[in-house]
């Protein structure tokens, strides 16, 4: 729970870094509760076909921590906040956002930040790049 809360401490804050355990584990609770509140929506008559009241109203409240956290996303990638547009291309867009989504992140720094998991690895730096990392 505390990724997800760390990102609605950050809720407009589009610049830095997002881990991808950040993303992802904001993504899958973002799912749990949202499905939640659609049952609850059932429950108590407040469903139509476009989605529940209360579902309505969370997605809203959670509608800029979710564009800040993919754009940071995107950012630990090293690409602009602006590819995030891509993905209003049908499916090709879609395939290709969730795909840098899922791509580890640049070791070190970059031109949006320091590294989100530099503290994990110690924060050293190792000739010709950090283990594991795809070179640039």
């Amino acid at each position: 729970m505390q990724w997800y809360t760390d990102v609605i401490k950050k809720y407009v804050e589009f610049s830095g870094r997002a881990r991808r355990k950040e993303f992802w584990m904001f993504v899958l609770i973002n799912a749990v509760i949202s499905i939640a509140l659609g049952l609850v929506d059932r429950a108590i008559g407040t469903y139509s076909s476009g989605g529940g009241l209360l579902q309505g109203i969370y997605g809203l409240a959670v509608l800029l921590p979710s564009i800040a956290v993919a754009i940071r996303r995107l950012h630990d990638t090293n690409r602009s906040g602006w590819w995030i547009l891509i993905g209003l291309i049908p499916v090709v867009g879609w395939i290709i956002v969730i795909v840098w989504y899922a791509t580890e992140g640049n070791a070190g720094d970059n031109r949006y930040g320091p590294d989100p998991k530099a503290s994990e690895r110690g924060g050293a730096t190792f000739p010709g790049g950090e283990p594991g990392y795809p070179q640039a």
